[in-house]
């Protein structure tokens, strides 16, 4: 959507809050656990900075900045993503995101369990009656489930990333498990990759409060109720779109 129409600007907004908003207690959770100083000092200042782009986010005038925001604080995040590892660091040191191929280990997982997150989105957009592909944030394009893409901008850190760092720091995946392929892509062995979507199944029986609904539910329901509130908006039963604060 453009931004001219109608409502895009404020779920933009809201969603882009939102996924700052999340990827900074990420970085704070870590913070709070970590014993090395240096990397604790790094991620809290990262996390002061995310609160900056959040404000401005919330409150940007258009579209393209909130993208805007959105990406600084992406680049922000990932990093000190590496300052999060506390497994096996040989194996899964981490220099910054790739995609198409993944060129580590780190990226190969998150690629992964992002496709996961991904998948149960678009099937929760299909069951309350959206199109996956019209969306907000993303534009529109041939093929691409850009509705699906923004859902999945406020949920990325608090179901994909945070399941990838308990992976590796409680040294449940190997750097064994992952091969180099021809021109420098990661790709999991098969072992591996059974081991994650065990582990991925497994997280989304743990409950949360929704802060919204106020209510205890699975994580694995958490796609399902944002496609649903998004759904009520789209259709007028809410004034706004409320996006996922993880608390």
């Amino acid at each position: 959507m453009a931004d001219g129409a109608d409502g895009a600007l404020p779920v933009v907004q809201n969603i882009v809050a939102a996924k700052i908003a999340n990827s900074r207690v990420i970085l704070l959770r870590a913070a709070r656990e970590i014993a090395d100083e240096v990397r604790e000092k790094a991620l809290r200042e990262a996390a002061a900075r995310l609160s900056w782009e959040g404000l401005e986010a919330a409150r940007a005038p258009s579209i393209d900045e909130a993208r805007g925001h959105e990406g600084a604080a992406a680049q922000t995040y990932f990093s000190v993503f590496d300052h999060m590892i506390a497994g096996d660091h040989e194996a899964f040191h981490f220099d910054g995101r790739s995609r198409r191929p993944p060129l580590d280990r780190v990226n190969a997982l998150l690629s992964f369990v992002y496709a996961l997150l991904r998948h149960d989105i678009e099937s929760a957009l299909e069951c309350v009656g959206l199109d996956p592909a019209v969306g907000f944030l993303h534009t529109d394009r041939p093929g691409r489930p850009s509705l699906a893409l923004d859902l999945m901008e406020e949920l990325r850190s608090v179901l994909a990333d945070r399941l990838v760092l308990t992976l590796i720091n409680r040294r449940q995946v190997q750097g064994s498990g992952f091969t180099e392929q021809d021109g420098g892509g990661i790709l999991m062995d098969d072992a591996t990759r059974k081991a994650v979507v065990s582990s991925w199944q497994l997280r989304k029986q743990d409950e949360i409060e929704h802060p919204y609904l106020r209510e205890r539910i699975p994580f694995g329901l958490i796609p399902y109720v944002q496609a649903l509130l998004m759904a009520r908006y789209v259709r007028g039963g809410l004034d706004a779109y409320p996006a996922f604060f993880w608390r």
